[in-house]
């Protein structure tokens, strides 16, 4: 782990545990090297990683200052695993496999990606509770010609884990499409809502770092429990 990430994970941390409240300023960037025995720049590359994930603005003259930003909150952008968006976190989450199976190409991907007639792919569902209620169904359909299988452990932990650090594949980037609809059967069956009832759902179209196709996850969410927030920053002529 690089000197900036682990400057990041403890500043992180202290954000998080108080030591740097909200609305106040972190000590500038030479006290903050000093501290880590570090270079400026290593403390800036820190801070922009904290400053991506809406923990501190930068304002000039001034400094960073720390973010009020709600950690259940789900990020628009960035491609982050579920667990890596819990782990931190009190309350209880649970994920549980309701459907494994194998198909052909799902109908809303035929035409597109090249991808061949005979094409198989893991259909994947897959609850997330949260204090004994399931706030998340999420339906992946994974690509059979980069993962044949998936351990139900796995799938009930981090399928990222195990898609990076088990099958060493290189995931990359997303393109995600946020919309309502209305609520599903898998919806319906494990959220206890109705045909009239409407969820969100995040399209997610994830490449590998060769840009090949690799995934689609549907992931629904009950729409007055979960917000999604990102930190947007207006972008000046120069």
């Amino acid at each position: 782990m690089h000197k900036f990430e682990m400057i990041y994970l403890d500043l992180k941390n202290k954000i998080k545990q108080g030591v740097y409240p909200i609305q106040s300023f972190l000590p500038s960037e030479t006290d903050l090297a000093k501290h880590y025995k570090v270079s400026r720049e290593t403390i800036r590359k820190a801070q922009t990683n904290l400053i991506k994930d809406g923990y501190l603005h930068k304002q000039k003259g001034k400094g960073a200052v720390v973010l009020d930003y709600e950690q259940f909150s789900l990020p628009v952008s960035g491609l982050t695993s579920y667990q890596e968006l819990t782990k931190n976190q009190s309350s209880k989450h649970i994920t549980q496999v309701i459907l494994f199976e194998t198909i052909s190409v799902p109908d809303n991907l035929i035409g597109l990606y090249d991808l061949a007639e005979d094409e198989k792919f893991i259909h994947l569902v897959r609850t997330r509770s949260v204090n004994q209620q399931v706030l998340i169904v999420d339906e992946d359909y994974i690509r059979c010609k980069y993962v044949q299988s998936i351990p139900v452990k796995e799938a009930e932990q981090s399928l990222y884990r195990y898609f990076e650090q088990e099958l060493k594949l290189d995931i990359a980037y997303a393109v995600k499409e946020f919309f309502a609809e209305k609520a599903n059967s898998f919806c319906q069956d494990y959220m206890d809502i109705s045909t009239k009832d409407y969820v969100i759902t995040v399209k997610s179209h994830v490449f590998l770092k060769d840009t090949n196709f690799f995934q689609m996850t549907l992931s629904r969410h009950l729409i007055d429990r979960f917000q999604f927030k990102e930190i947007a920053y207006r972008r000046h002529s120069i």
